[in-house]
């Protein structure tokens, strides 16, 4: 599906969060949004879902202007928001009951998507006896059981430690690859954009403006990103995180950036 956002504004009250906004996002492209805090990145995911409507200008699914909500779109957040009384076949599963789809039925195809995600055997566990990788592992089967053509993702793996969200950002490639999906990642991680980013929108502070888009080599990438060395600087720079290195260490990046609101 193609998300097109044409002349958007977004007010709150008296403060303008989102200045003139217009882009096309192109089927099974991942398109990563970094910016500073506050500067409406996560509200451009809100409008995507429906949850939001523009001040002015619109936007627009495969032509269609976007009025509300729609299991077509799927706005996944940080938190994991799994139900803390249903194992986590049933949470999953239940994303396909709401959509009226049989429950053996709904169960079967949850069984194969926990397995996807590499969590075969752990169905009947609850939430709280699982781990928080586990947990975003099965938000992610959920996420993806429905086959939305538009996935939101806002700052994902932002709540886990690096070697989980590396290992999550890899799964997360491959359900990409296979499904196809139009997706905007939200996060305040810059490796974690050039990682899985197919293009990256790098904003300015509120209200938000594009200062400027880096397209990525489609080949295949690996975590050693030393090739984009001069883009990150670059990223970063934009950011306003000055530096002189030929890299900058993901402890500082997340020093500067932890808490980050999009």
């Amino acid at each position: 599906m193609k998300l097109s956002f044409d002349k958007i504004k977004k007010d709150f009250g008296d403060l303008r969060v989102i200045e003139d906004f217009s882009r096309d996002f192109e089927q099974g492209e991942l398109v990563a949004l970094v910016g500073p805090s506050g500067c409406g990145k996560s509200t451009l995911l809100h409008l995507a879902a429906g949850l939001e409507e523009p001040t002015a200008g619109s936007v627009l699914a495969d032509g269609q202007r976007v009025k509300g909500p729609n299991p077509e779109r799927t706005l996944m957040f940080q938190e994991n928001a799994l139900y803390p009384w249903m194992t986590l076949l049933q949470n999953v599963a239940l994303a396909l009951e709401f959509q009226n789809v049989d429950k053996k039925q709904a169960r079967q195809q949850a069984i194969e998507w926990l397995d996807k995600v590499k969590l075969k055997g752990f169905e009947d566990y609850y939430p709280h006896q699982v781990s928080g990788g586990m947990r975003q592992r099965a938000a992610l089967a959920r996420a993806f059981i429905t086959s939305p053509k538009v996935l939101l993702l806002d700052e994902p793996f932002g709540a886990l430690d690096a070697l989980t969200r590396m290992t999550l950002q890899d799964v997360l490639r491959q359900l990409i690859r296979e499904a196809r999906p139009t997706v905007l990642l939200v996060t305040h991680d810059v490796d974690e954009a050039l990682f899985l980013a197919d293009r990256l929108l790098v904003f300015s502070k509120r209200p938000a403006t594009v200062l400027k888009e880096f397209k990525l080599d489609s080949h295949e990438k690996t975590h050693d990103l030393s090739e984009y060395a001069d883009m990150r600087r670059e990223i970063l720079q934009l950011l306003g995180i000055q530096t002189n290195q030929e890299t900058v260490s993901q402890d500082e990046t997340d020093e500067v950036t932890a808490g980050v609101e999009a």
